[in-house]
């Protein structure tokens, strides 16, 4: 056999790994494992790993030269005849990849799981491991939302036979609240965007003044959605948060900017599909690094929450607003008036009607 000596990697985990060809093809190896040699630079603190790996190096294309073979990767898939971590993870995810999902969520899951496989160093499933894959995220959402598909991975192996489950003992971190900081000058901030790009500019004034959730409510709209004159919006209730049919009024000023077309046409695309999830959140990051008006705090749903706030300003009724934000709880809309900065409101102050 012909090979190529051993170089020696660290990924972005920390665990070091050597590559090398064997007749064109690459093999990758964590460990002495695979010609019976208990090398395991992984094993050693951090700043040794890289010498213990020329170790290892060292050893396999001795190996190899010496007409050894490489054995086969049973132990990562069994150990005394049972299934390791590592073939129930698998398994989890073909499970998993079976199901009714969508592709995106079967995206996240492969991601995760190609995450967890890296770092582990063997055929066995530890806390650490998965703490290792998690402390990478530094905000709290992502960290729980990350979490929350582990479990999910985790769960459905233990439920496929693995005999413990590492996520016991990994807490959620407590979130902070967003808080979308509304817009002072209404006007302003949209003119500006309607000079960067015309499609955010619409988005922007429907979330106003429609009061709906930009990145999906918004996103998908058709004209089907809209009235024959395009004075509403009826949004069926698997199309919204709340599950209850909408019909939304649309102020004049948004009906100004809207040219009618196909019923079965996205209003963005002009195509039956809606444009890609991340459309309006990659303007906005766009947006924002050329606006001179943006404040600190202000997102995109803070054109929602400066909408709400307008609302309440004008009727004094909390009823109105929960109507009209759509929300199935009075306590959901009172979130939304932090930004009147009244300090202990609660729903008995609020005007009934």
């Amino acid at each position: 056999m012909k090979i190529n000596y051993p170089k020696v990697h660290t990924d972005k985990n920390q665990f070091v790994f050597i590559s090398f060809y064997i007749n064109n093809k690459r093999y990758r190896l964590y460990n002495g494992k695979r010609i019976g040699s208990r090398t395991n630079p992984n094993d050693f603190p951090i700043d040794e790993r890289v010498s213990i790996g020329k170790l290892l190096a060292a050893e396999v294309y001795a190996h190899i030269n010496g007409r050894g073979v490489l054995k086969a990767y049973k132990s990562e898939s069994l150990i005394c005849g049972k299934l390791t971590d590592r073939a129930f993870l698998q398994k989890a995810l073909e499970v998993k990849c079976k199901g009714d999902y969508s592709d995106s969520y079967k995206k996240i899951l492969k991601g995760i799981h190609k995450a967890v496989s890296e770092v582990m160093s063997g055929p066995n499933l530890t806390s650490k491991h998965l703490s290792i894959c998690l402390e990478k995220y530094t905000c709290s959402m992502s960290y729980n939302t990350v979490r929350r598909h582990l479990n999910v991975l985790i769960n459905e192996a233990v439920k496929q036979g693995m005999s413990h489950n590492p996520m016991e003992g990994i807490k959620a971190r407590k979130a902070k609240a967003v808080l979308h900081k509304p817009f002072g000058d209404v006007p302003s901030i949209l003119e500006e965007i309607k000079g960067f790009n015309h499609k955010l500019y619409l988005c922007c004034l429907i979330t106003y003044g429609c009061l709906l959730r930009p990145h999906r409510e918004v996103r998908e709209l058709s004209w089907g959605d809209f009235s024959e004159d395009l004075s509403s919006i009826n949004l069926s209730g698997h199309r919204n948060k709340s599950g209850k049919n909408r019909i939304v009024p649309v102020p004049k000023y948004v009906r100004d900017v809207l040219a009618n077309g196909d019923s079965g046409h996205n209003i963005f695309s002009g195509k039956v599909t809606p444009l890609n999830s991340d459309y309006f959140k990659t303007l906005w990051s766009r947006f924002k690094k050329t606006s001179t008006l943006l404040e600190d705090g202000q997102t995109l749903y803070s054109f929602r929450h400066s909408g709400a706030i307008d609302i309440f300003k004008r009727t004094g009724s909390i009823t109105k607003l929960q109507k009209a934000m759509g929300h199935s709880s009075i306590n959901v809309s009172l979130t939304y008036l932090r930004g009147l900065e009244i300090g202990e409101l609660k729903e008995e102050d609020m005007p009934s009607l």
